[in-house]
């Protein structure tokens, strides 16, 4: 019997326990990450034989997530998975066959980022953020375009938010504190400097508001505060738009969850750029 559950989606499990699991079980948790049928409706022996491993394999896997047995683990996930099929991402994935566009698989990943950002989640990402004395935030390569649009967003909103940069890691993160929050964009393949970074803030007891692709991304081991963003190709590049699109929504919660002190900043910003004449008047 699973202990103290309630219906949790697959990815959920599988970050709660991404730090714990060995090699072998990281990829009976990719297979079911890439279909979840395989564990809901197969046998032990379907899913060790998909995965080349032994059955004992996939019993302590369940193990690692948190239930007594297989069959425990499997009633959890075809719950959530019939939860799962009545979202727009996933009727959109089923749509389309794998050789998609690029304007197809962007428009997919805008649909889960926002399937994924429900009222509730947002609510929960937005709360360190909202609460810290000071917000750090910290990027890879693909999600640096999301990482300037939080840093954007949120300096109109609030004072003390600041953009970390790698070369500036030690000097800028060396005074923070528990009483700080940091928001860390990263996906596959993730940055040496942005990881270390942020888990040597986690050590310090400073809340961290993960952006990443997915529960086996090492962020997720760092923190409950998660969100996960499929990032497409879009020509010869990973595209920037579903962090971007992610980074907004949240500042839009934080400007919704504080509405006086954000209105008060943005007013002193404002009266600085007029003060200081920064945009041209139209001719």
């Amino acid at each position: 019997m699973n202990i103290g559950m309630s219906v949790t989606s697959t990815p959920d499990l599988i970050a709660a326990a991404s730090d714990r699991l060995t090699p072998t079980e990281r990829r009976i948790a990719e297979a079911v990450l890439e279909d979840p049928t395989l564990l809901a409706f197969g046998t032990v022996s379907d899913l060790a034989n998909q995965c080349r491993t032994s059955r004992p394999t996939i019993v302590r896997f369940a193990h690692k997530l948190g239930f007594d047995g297989y069959s425990d683990l499997q009633d959890e996930v075809r719950a959530g998975l019939s939860q799962e099929l009545a979202r727009p991402s996933e009727r959109i994935r089923r749509t389309h066959p794998e050789s998609v566009r690029d304007q197809t698989a962007l428009e997919t990943a805008l649909v889960a980022a926002l399937a994924e950002l429900t009222p509730e989640r947002l609510s929960l990402l937005a709360a360190p953020i909202e609460l810290a004395h000071r917000v750090w935030i910290l990027s890879g390569e693909t999600s640096r375009a999301g990482a300037h649009a939080l840093h954007s967003g949120l300096s109109m909103l609030r004072p003390g938010v600041f953009l970390v940069e790698d070369h500036a890691v030690g000097r800028t993160l060396g005074g923070a504190t528990h009483r700080d929050a940091a928001v860390v964009l990263d996906f596959f393949r993730y940055r040496r400097t942005t990881l270390l970074a942020a888990t040597s803030l986690a050590d310090r007891g400073v809340p961290i508001v993960a952006i990443t692709d997915g529960p086996l991304s090492p962020l997720t081991a760092l923190t409950d505060l998660w969100c996960r963003v499929d990032v497409p190709a879009v020509g010869p590049f990973d595209s920037s738009v579903p962090a971007v699109a992610v980074a907004e929504l949240l500042v839009a919660q934080v400007a919704r969850d504080m509405p006086d002190q954000a209105t008060a900043w943005i007013d002193k910003t404002e009266a600085m750029w007029e003060s200081t004449e920064t945009f041209s008047e139209p001719l």
